[in-house]
């Protein structure tokens, strides 16, 4: 396939289900904690989604399905009537901007959080700190130690996560994506080093698994596999994370859930050199959208692009661009002209609040 096939294929039409998709460009969730105080989402937030309204798809922020599962200060939520409300605005504006389709992402933090920023003590699978600090509403704390979860917490947060799936739908997700990654509460469950269970849910890695096929199967039941999505993140360490046995973990996973009719599976830190990624592909049946691996200080002068066309010719379906989407709001229009990249500012790029390095990002005359 030649450089100028994969780009033509990068920027071409596509479907998603039942979706129509303008491009194969997909708009990465990335927490960027401009919500309110208690979770709800913006009106500036409207603002910077429907400025990137170009992409196919966009994947929407990390929300929580609970008080509990909250990681960080000013970090979406979306289990109350408001927190729907706030997120109705948001997929409104896309629409009107002429967007796609959007999926929401669902992601409960587990030991990923703190008694300041929830009024709780986080809960997950064993009672394993995260090894670091973690940001708070007064600043950087060590984090404390979890409560293990007991079998009703368990089935709560199950519960919790297709009730947050209603709620999506309800304020106009086309789907929601299943957060089992980067470290959160069901990256948790999968992994060795912060799974010491010895009942059904930890040991073996059918065990590890089942938390994660458990939430996915709550999530069909309340909307459909249609509207479904899960994202991992194999291999990778992040939030003190690390998959020992990523090789046997994910294949399983994938075996387990693949048969449901997904919307989709999204690879995080995706690799076309990683063998784990191309056993992955063989595997999953259905749309795969992989996250490259771009450069953790810049963002590449072609904006992702020979990453994303490496990946295609790799066998993913769609690709996930995070910082490049972060910077260019007019990030499609860019790699289909050749255009330079904005670089993203370093300073104000996530957690610093209101619309400074988040809706000010000039688009390309």
């Amino acid at each position: 396939m030649t450089s100028e096939t994969t780009t033509s294929l990068l920027l071409s039409p596509t479907r998603l289900g039942r979706h129509a998709l303008a491009n194969r460009l997909v708009m990465a969730p990335m927490t960027r904690n401009r919500a309110e105080d208690d979770g709800t989402a913006t009106p500036l937030m409207a603002e910077y989604y429907a400025q990137r309204a170009g992409a196919g798809l966009i994947i929407a922020e990390a929300s929580t399905p609970s008080q509990v599962g909250r990681t960080y200060p000013n970090i979406t939520a979306l289990h109350t009537d408001a927190h729907t409300a706030g997120w109705r605005q948001v997929t409104q504006a896309v629409r009107a901007a002429g967007g796609g389709p959007m999926f929401l992402q669902i992601q409960h933090g587990g030991r990923v959080g703190h008694p300041d920023t929830s009024g709780l003590t986080p809960i997950a699978p064993s009672p394993i700190p995260l090894p670091e600090s973690i940001h708070t509403p007064t600043g950087r704390q060590d984090a404390v130690t979890p409560r293990e979860m007991t079998p009703e917490d368990i089935r709560t947060t199950i519960r919790d996560f297709a009730a947050t799936a209603r709620r999506a739908v309800d304020a106009g997700f086309a789907g929601v994506e299943v957060h089992s990654a980067n470290g959160y509460l069901l990256h948790q469950f999968l992994t060795t080093g912060t799974n010491h269970r010895t009942d059904g849910y930890g040991g073996s890695v059918g065990n590890r698994i089942r938390f994660t096929s458990e939430v996915i199967d709550a999530v069909i039941d309340a909307i459909g596999a249609e509207r479904t999505g899960l994202r991992i993140s194999p291999g990778h360490s992040v939030n003190g994370v690390t998959d020992t046995d990523a090789d046997a973990v994910y294949p399983a996973l994938l075996e387990a859930n693949d048969g449901k009719g997904l919307a989709y599976l999204h690879v995080a830190f995706a690799s076309p050199d990683e063998p784990l990624f191309s056993r992955l592909r063989e595997i999953w049946s259905g749309t795969l959208i992989a996250n490259p691996v771009l450069p953790t200080d810049r963002i590449p002068a072609d904006g992702g692009r020979e990453a994303a066309e490496r990946l295609l010719c790799a066998g993913a379906d769609l690709i996930a661009l995070g910082r490049p989407f972060l910077a260019n709001p007019d990030l499609v229009e860019r790699l289909r002209t050749g255009a330079p990249v904005n670089a993203v500012r370093a300073k104000y790029a996530m957690y610093t609040g209101g619309p400074v390095g988040y809706t000010d990002y000039p688009t390309h005359c």
